[in-house]
């Protein structure tokens, strides 16, 4: 059976009330092997609680708080879907709105930031994941292409950090799925 393709043009974007983001001119990603089949890992890092649940606990990178994933009747899982992280981190309140622009089942999934995101370290992003079938196991990569805050508040802590918490986010989202299958075996 084929996968179902699902995808949003960047003019449907638009039609659905989305801005498309600014130039997101840096990049980083990560990957990892999981000891599991692609369906099984596709399903796992197609759920947005499990993908950000390292946001959800408090460390010295979320500043000792926490951010919660609020999804709507999509779960996250369908094209158009939305999602919400909002939460405390070094103290202040920040939030940041998702809309997934392209799926399709096992393979990959994407997602981008829509309105204005209230984030310290970065600005508008698209993330996404791949997974590729590899002997005994699957190929899981996460990236993200990020622009730097537009608050020019916020703006030189995205020069310093940026770079830093998009790599820490990215291989968390890998190890977190390799790790969850580790455990499983």
């Amino acid at each position: 059976m084929s996968p179902q393709k699902q995808e949003i043009a960047s003019d449907q974007i638009t039609g659905l009330g989305v801005d498309p983001p600014a130039v997101l001119a840096d990049h980083f990603e990560a990957s990892a092997f999981v000891t599991a089949p692609v369906d099984s890992v596709f399903a796992y890092v197609d759920d947005p609680a499990q993908l950000s649940a390292h946001m959800g606990k408090s460390s010295w990178m979320m500043g000792g708080g926490r951010m919660q994933t609020e999804v709507d009747a999509g779960r996250g899982q369908t094209v158009g879907s939305r999602i919400r992280l909002r939460g405390r981190v070094f103290g202040l309140d920040f939030a940041v709105d998702e809309i997934v622009i392209e799926r399709v089942p096992p393979q990959r999934k994407a997602w981008q930031t829509i309105g204005s995101p209230r984030l310290l370290v970065i600005g508008h992003y698209r993330m996404g994941f791949e997974i590729a079938s590899q002997e005994n196991g699957s190929l899981l990569r996460v990236y993200i292409n990020y622009a730097l805050p537009q608050n020019m508040l916020a703006r030189p802590f995205g020069l310093l950090f940026g770079r830093y918490y998009a790599r820490w986010c990215t291989r968390q989202m890998v190890s977190n799925a390799a790790e969850r299958f580790a455990l499983a075996r």
